[in-house]
Order: C-alpha cells, then sequence, then structure tokens
C-alpha cells in the first residue's frame, strides 16, 4: 500500500517527505490539499476528478483498476472477456474477496454497484450497456447495445467510478445517506473516524484480498493552505505534504530532513496578460490597436506578444517557476473552444521545442494566449463542443 499512497500522491501533484517518519510506528499523516467531501466515499457519485480517487483507492475496490505498470489491473475480477460480436463484456470474480463487514464480493454486488451509479459518464453506460447479468455468484456479464471498444477504458480506469464495487446489502440495509458517513468498502482500509473539513482515520483491512498493508493506520488531514501543510511538515505534525509548489517547493531542497518528489502528468496550464486591460498597460487590448502599424505601433507590440509565449515556454526559469526542477519543456495549450480564442497566423520566432508545437492566437476582446500540444499531429477541434460555444 505504501507504493501505491505514493503512486496517488505523484499523480496530483509535487510532495515532499519526511526523511524519517513524523507519526507514530505504524502510522502515516499525509496533509492533503483539499477538503475531503463525504460524497467521495460512496464510488456511486465519482465526479471526473482525480482527487476522489484518494479515498476510494484506500476504502473501495474495483473490478478492473489502474495500478502501477497496468492501466486495466485485474483486482476484484480475475479475468475478464469480449465475446466475439463485441457485444458483451463477462468478468470472472476473484474467490475470497471480502468487504471489510465479512460479506463476500458476489455478482449481485457488481450489478448494484453499477445500477445505481449517477456519476462521471453515467449517461454513457445508459446509452451503451443493454443489461448487467448474473451468471452465477462470481461470474457477470455486461450485454452492449452495440459493440463499444471504449467500454474498458471507460469502466476499468480512473474515467469513472462505475466498476468500483459497494455491499449491496449493506447500502440497502443502511442507505445512501448513511453509507457516505460510515462507509463498508473492500479496498485496503476501513474508514475508523471522520471528522469533515478535518481528517479521516484509516485502519488496515487485514482481509484485504492482495495483502494488509504495511501502514496500519493512515491519517488525511486536510490543509488547503499550501504554506500550512508546509509548516505541518518542518514541525512533524505530517509524514506527507501534497502539491507543493513555487518557493515552498523549492524550498523543500534546503530544508534539512524533506525530499521532494514529483512526476511529469498530463496537465493543463494556462497563460493569460490581465494587465492588458489597464489603460496604463504597454500593451493595450487589440481593441484599440489602429488598422495600420509603423515600427513603434502598438500593433508591433502586440506582435511581440505572440512571439513572447514560445519564448516564455522555453526558459529554464519560467518552466521551472511553479514546479522547482520538474517541468519539462512543452508550450502551454488554449482550447481553440475558449470564446477569446481566435487564430492568428504563426510567429516564426516562436516554432515550438522538440516535437511540440506552438500557434500563437488573438481575439478582439483583447486576450493573448497560444495553443501547443506535445504531439504535433494532434490539434485541438476546429469547432468548439456545442457547450463550450459563447452565446
Amino acid at each position: 500500500m505504501t507504493a501505491l499512497a505514493l503512486g496517488i500522491a505523484l499523480w496530483l501533484g509535487l510532495g515532499a517527505a519526511p526523511a524519517a517518519a513524523a507519526s507514530a510506528p505504524g502510522t502515516m499523516t499525509w496533509g492533503i490539499h483539499v477538503t475531503v467531501a463525504s460524497g467521495w466515499f460512496d464510488p456511486a457519485e465519482t465526479a471526473g476528478l482525480a482527487t476522489p480517487y484518494l479515498v476510494l483507492y484506500a476504502v473501495h475496490d474495483a473490478l478492473v483498476k489502474p495500478m502501477p505498470g497496468d492501466v486495466n489491473a485485474p483486482c476484484l475480477a480475475e479475468s475478464w472477456s469480449l465475446s466475439k460480436d463485441g457485444l458483451a463484456y463477462e468478468f470472472v470474480l476473484r474467490k475470497g474477496a471480502t468487504f471489510h463487514n465479512g460479506d463476500p464480493v458476489t455478482a449481485e454486488d457488481v450489478k448494484f454497484s453499477f445500477e445505481r451509479y449517477k456519476g462521471a459518464g453515467a449517461k454513457i453506460y445508459r446509452d451503451k450497456v443493454a443489461a448487467v447479468e448474473i451468471l452465477g455468484p462470481q461470474r457477470v456479464r455486461f450485454r452492449l447495445k452495440e459493440p463499444w471498444p471504449d467500454f474498458m477504458t471507460f469502466y476499468g480506469t480512473s474515467a469513472t467510478g462505475a466498476g468500483w464495487i459497494v455491499p449491496k446489502k449493506y447500502v440497502e440495509r443502511v442507505g445512501p445517506d448513511a453509507f457516505k458517513t460510515a462507509p463498508v468498502g473492500a479496498g485496503p482500509y476501513k474508514v475508523a473516524s471522520f471528522t469533515p473539513g478535518h481528517e479521516i482515520v484509516l485502519e488496515a483491512f487485514d482481509g484485504y484480498w492482495r495483502k494488509p498493508p504495511a501502514v496500519k493506520r493512515l491519517v488525511l488531514r486536510s490543509m488547503p493552505e499550501e504554506a500550512t501543510r508546509f509548516a505541518a511538515l518542518k514541525a512533524g505534525d505530517v509524514d506527507f505534504a501534497f502539491n507543493l509548489r513555487g518557493p515552498i517547493a523549492a524550498s523543500t531542497k534546503t530544508t534539512p530532513g524533506l525530499r521532494l518528489e514529483a512526476e511529469v502528468v498530463n496537465a493543463v496550464f494556462w497563460l493569460e496578460l490581465p494587465d492588458q486591460w489597464d489603460p496604463r498597460s504597454p500593451v493595450p487590448p487589440a481593441a484599440s490597436f489602429p488598422a495600420t502599424s509603423s515600427s513603434r505601433s502598438p500593433s508591433r507590440r502586440r506582435r511581440s506578444i505572440h512571439r513572447e509565449p514560445g519564448s516564455c515556454s522555453r526558459r529554464p526559469a519560467t518552466r521551472t517557476a511553479s514546479t522547482p526542477a520538474t517541468s519539462i519543456r512543452s508550450p502551454l495549450w488554449s482550447p481553440a473552444a475558449r470564446p477569446w480564442r481566435a487564430t492568428c497566423k504563426p510567429s516564426a520566432s516562436a516554432p515550438g521545442c522538440g516535437r511540440s508545437s506552438v500557434r500563437p492566437s488573438c481575439s478582439p476582446g483583447g486576450r493573448t494566449s497560444f495553443e501547443g500540444s506535445s504531439w504535433a499531429p494532434r490539434r485541438p477541434p476546429a469547432t468548439p463542443p456545442p457547450a463550450w460555444r459563447p452565446s
């Protein structure tokens, strides 16, 4: 579980840990950057965010889920198969897997968990899945309305929480609201206590099918303020602090006993120039630019702004300002769907870095940004999705 915990930590951003443990033997305390919502205890309400998986990976388990080295690792399902016509996925459940209350994990729990799911991606499941059929205590079949090659991408990864299993009998007995305050799952940890807005205390589940966790007591303490997390880390109140950035992250390198850990992940960063709305700014809004330009005209200054982002993305000081010594050379990305974006011609002075491509963008409204991708052939859609189109 220690490796899993570290994997989740790196997944969510930069983190730092003392070289020596601060908590009592067998206990690990994390200073997390979010306030845990009670809805995170119920997989049926999983939003399209990474943060709820802090709780899901600890308290619950899925038929199939991402694990180190395997994006579709078999968990509560020891195997699965796809029918030749592409219309059915059949799962064989793992024998001996139980929930925290001792109930075995069965096909009924799988069917129940899927049918009550209302989180991210729920609509596409309703559109694509015809029925969930119980073939036996340890076998379950998902029958599709039409072939859906992406089924396991949705069901067996963190794209949705529909594959995370809850105990049917327990949920029906206590009700969904009580379940979120006293959850029972099949994961490596049981919820010992939950203080809303403050912390969750988890205790190792010795009956976990994989193996009992080495860390017997795990405390997730909410500390939304970055400076508070860092102060707690230095004082030894927490063993691990999530999401430390900028100067604070840099200072961990010079603080004895602390170690900064990071992993390069897919992320979206925004570069905007809000000062251009200020009349005193040397870069006024595009609407004020004259139709003609000269060597000293505002429109010439405007073109320099278009070139600047590509240059900034290659400057080490800019690349590492937020994530010290962990950022890679990559331009930022301005979605084509944003209402202020309008494509301009690429600037020869900002060709991008390596395999990256950069294309400046501007609009009459005055916002200046640029789009880029680490994979040059991939580009944002020319037509914004209907939900994002400006009115």
